[in-house]
């Protein structure tokens, strides 16, 4: 059985495990032990309820309490929660009214999106020290690739793992959970199993009968709809599925057929892609109060595209397609598109483009959310030429560009456009 201390990274004698269940070496009782420990490569790390751990981070006085991300208002929802929160039985996605209802003393405390961004790029730095195959799934999430690896850093992968985990504890303050094993999906499968501060490992051995017990909805890609559709046949545990055919499962659910086959089986031939290229750029808000005011509408519509302009500008992307996004008051979500004939950054192009969309979409709606969305990447020296039918292009792209600057020198709200007030009426 192969044995490793989290804490020292020691490998411990293979024969025997401490009678104590402490580290010869360190005295901690961090020991990790598995058949396979050291045969493993791929690994996916989740930050332990991130936002939280950042804002406990800063401010030590919330070290024991709740702590719940969101907005403070009407129909907020909570964007992360700590896990003292977690055990009054506060969740992700939660309506914060239900959330305080459930967890009275809990201290809510609005994102905070620069810091976390931050939080997030320093951990990153620490994972480019051991690989250059991450692959970022979201600012608190990863998956590395350590095949390779062991020759650089005189470590295998699990102890680089440890050592990587206990850097981030150390240096940026907050505790991360980790899965290794010979794919992704079984990797992030294992992140989940020990959590928080965690380390859980899933071996080619163990894998198939492992899988055997857990839920359908476990699959990647298994959503609400296709675990309703597999319990309907009787199917809700994935040892089910390890005992059908694969031209059975292809000929009853299609291509996700065969994943449904080859994932019920710890099968899995993705690999770790680095630096994968956001597909888009987007913002959206949500209202306190329905709104069916196409004025209003309007008037919250701006800022978003001044939001996703900037970001676009950070990113060093365009894009030609523009897509409005509405969330009706009953929640049914809508979304309308325009393809431009070039790439554009700007706000202006952007709320030229989603407009007529708004206008035409909000006839005998009200609204929770709006957003807006830019897609279709192209090349950043085809963005915002002007032509015939937008000779001004260059004056627009000065004015934005010297608001940026204002902005980012004295905060957002320093300057306000007039299109984003909405006009009162008599």
């Amino acid at each position: 059985m192969a044995s490793l201390c989290r804490q020292c990274l020691s490998i411990l004698d293979a024969t025997a495990r401490p009678a104590d269940g402490r580290c010869p070496h360190c005295r901690s009782p961090r020991l990790l032990h598995h058949m396979e420990l050291f045969d493993l490569a791929i690994a996916h790390v989740d930050c332990d309820a991130f936002y939280a751990a950042v804002e406990k981070r800063d401010n030590p006085t919330l070290r024991a309490k709740a702590v719940i991300i969101a907005h403070d208002s009407a129909r907020s929802v909570v964007s992360t929660c700590c896990y003292i929160a977690r055990m009054s039985g506060v969740r992700s996605a939660m309506p914060l009214f239900k959330a305080k209802r459930l967890c009275p003393d809990a201290t809510i405390i609005p994102p905070d999106m620069a810091k976390y961004r931050k939080a997030s790029q320093e951990i990153r730095q620490l994972f480019n020290q051991l690989t250059p195959d991450v692959e970022p799934l979201s600012l608190d999430e990863a998956f590395l690739d350590l095949t390779g690896t062991e020759r650089l850093h005189h470590r295998n992968p699990a102890q680089s793992m440890a050592w990587l985990a206990r850097e981030i504890d150390t240096r940026i303050g907050i505790t991360v959970s980790v899965g290794l094993s010979y794919n992704k999906y079984l990797a992030k499968l294992a992140s989940d199993l020990d959590k928080p501060n965690g380390f859980a490992v899933i071996g080619r051995a163990e894998a198939k009968d492992f899988l055997s017990r857990r839920p359908v909805s476990d699959i990647w890609g298994v959503g609400k709809a296709l675990e309703r559709k597999l319990a309907g046949e009787g199917i809700t545990l994935i040892g089910q599925l390890q005992h059908r055919e694969k031209n059975e499962l292809i000929a009853r659910y299609g291509v996700m057929g065969g994943r449904l086959y080859h994932l019920s089986r710890g099968e899995d031939d993705r690999r770790v892609k680095a630096d994968l290229v956001a597909k888009s750029i987007s913002a959206e808000t949500t209202f306190e109060t329905d709104i069916d005011d196409p004025e209003i509408l309007l008037a919250r519509l701006w800022p978003l595209c001044e939001k996703v302009s900037r970001r676009l500008k950070q990113s060093g992307k365009a894009g030609k397609t523009i897509t409005l996004k509405l969330k009706t008051g009953d929640f049914r979500t809508l979304t309308r598109s325009h393809t431009l004939p070039q790439p554009t950054q700007l706000a202006e192009t952007l709320y030229k483009a989603v407009r007529p969309l708004l206008e035409k979409a909000a006839v005998e709606h009200d609204f929770r959310l709006i957003g807006v969305g830019v897609s279709s990447f192209g090349d950043i020296e085809d963005a915002d030429r002007p032509d015939l039918l937008s000779p001004k292009t260059d004056n627009i792209k000065n004015v934005e560009a010297a608001i940026d600057r204002v902005r980012e020198k004295f905060g957002d709200k320093i300057i306000l456009r007039g299109r984003g007030l909405p006009t009162k009426k008599p």
